[in-house]
Order: C-alpha cells, then structure tokens, then sequence
C-alpha cells in the first residue's frame, strides 16, 4: 500500500530539515558549473560547511552540453589529473588534449561533490548578498527560481556564511550585484570595476583563469567564467581544463584563509 500523505510528508520534512541545517554555513557558492562543483567537494573534504545554490534544474552549467549540444568535452594535459580524481573516463585525442563524456563528467563532480559532505541545492536563485557593518559579504539572499521567472513579489530569504563564490559563469551576477548596491565598492581588478570578458581566445583564456581566480572583494571570491569576466579574461569555449582548476584554485584560497 503506498500512502501519499507520507510520501509527501518525507520529502517536505526531509527538505526543510536540509535547508534549517544549512542556514549558516561556511561556504556559500552561487552556481553549480564544473568550478563550483570541484570547489565544493574540496572544500567540504577540508572540513568546512559549504552549500551550493544553483537556479537550474540540472547541474554542470555548460559542461553538460558539450561543445554546441555534442556531449564531449576537452580538457588539456594539465587539468587531466582532476578528471583522474574523480575517475571519469578519458580519451587521448592528440598530444595535449583529452576527451571526456560530459555527462559522466558533471555526473561524477556532482557525486563526489555530495559525498564530501558539500550540500546541493537546485531551482534556487541568489538574488542578493548579504553584507555587515563593514560591507563585507556575509552571505546571501535566496529565492525559488519559478518566483523569479514569474516576477513575482515574494520576499527572499537569507542564509549566512563566512565567504561566499560567485561562480554564475558569464553573468557574474553576484559581482554586479555588489557593485550596484554598495556605494564605494572597489573589485579586485587592475581598475577597480567590472573590466568584462574578451572574444575566444582558449590559449589565453585558460592560462589566466588562475591569475583572475581569486577573492574579487572583502568576502566574495570569483571562479571559474566569472573570474575571467570579472578581470578581462579571454572567453575558451569547449575546453573545461581552466574551469576544474579555478575550482581547486578557488577551494586552496579559501582554506588557506579559514582553516590556516
């Protein structure tokens, strides 16, 4: 006999203890790509309390599509050693480049991500940050994705942390949000604004991720696409290397910081 009352029951009882557990974490990251993904499960297996808010339903951000919808992607010799990680597939294409599956590629960074402890939530927006006396980043504003879509007006909620990864990709929303609402405030980069990101040019692109990698303003770090939108970086397309690397570059930076 199956009862749908308690099927019901489960799963918003479930949910919502997840969710109170995680009102105040140490990590929060907006964006579940391949660097948000990789940062949460480093950043977890060092013994900090990180979630993951991503507005979609799927995970994996560009990664899943492959380059223009055909499911594979490229990574280059030295990212390699990531996908090795995670034991995810790989086929010697040419000297230097390697091809994976996209699908078991964010399949297996979702996984291993969860299995570290890190906690995933999906159809969830960040709409906001949250900021102290100082106007550091402390946090952020949350909302259900359909409320959003729909424009309507219900109030947001807020969940606290010590940091917090802007890892929206291109949009790099997080940043502008914090550039639009706090009077002053100076980003990281050689002018102090949003410099934008450059035309495709992959050789560049993922050779300076790691430089733009890093914390953009007092609480609030970039990585992966954001970072290099954020610093003037060039645009890669289909090769991932660049992205599973900020994402361990961005996960050292933060524990560094907060576990010395």
């Amino acid at each position: 006999m199956i009862d749908e009352i308690v099927i019901t029951k489960a799963i918003m009882e479930s949910y919502f203890k997840d969710f109170v557990d995680n009102l105040k974490v140490d990590v929060i990251i907006a964006g579940a790509g391949p660097a948000g993904l990789v940062a949460s499960r480093f950043l977890a297996e060092a013994g900090l309390k990180t979630v993951v808010f991503e507005r979609k339903l799927s995970f994996g951000g560009g990664m899943l599509g492959g380059g223009m919808m055909f499911n594979k992607i490229v990574v280059q010799s030295e990212a390699k050693r990531i996908l090795d990680l995670y034991d995810i597939k790989t086929t010697e294409y040419e000297s230097n480049y390697f091809v994976a599956d996209a699908v078991e590629s964010v399949s297996k960074l979702t996984a291993r991500a969860v299995d570290a402890g890190a906690k995933i939530f999906n159809l969830i927006s960040v709409e906001d940050v949250k900021i102290n006396e100082k106007n550091h980043v402390t946090g952020v504003v949350i909302n259900w994705t359909a409320v959003v879509m729909a424009k309507l007006h219900v109030d947001p909620m807020t969940f606290e942390s010590k940091c917090v990864i802007d890892s929206t990709g291109h949009d790099i929303e997080l940043v502008k949000t914090v550039l639009r609402k706090i009077p002053g405030a100076k980003l990281n980069t050689p002018t102090g604004e949003i410099i934008g990101e450059l035309p495709m040019l992959a050789e560049i692109g993922e050779k300076i991720l790691l430089e733009t990698t890093k914390e953009i303003y007092p609480g609030l770090y970039v990585a992966g696409m954001a970072a290099n939108a954020c610093s003037g970086g060039q645009r890669m397309g289909p090769i991932f290397g660049g992205m599973l690397l900020s994402g361990e570059k961005v996960a050292e930076l933060i524990i560094k910081k907060y576990k010395g």
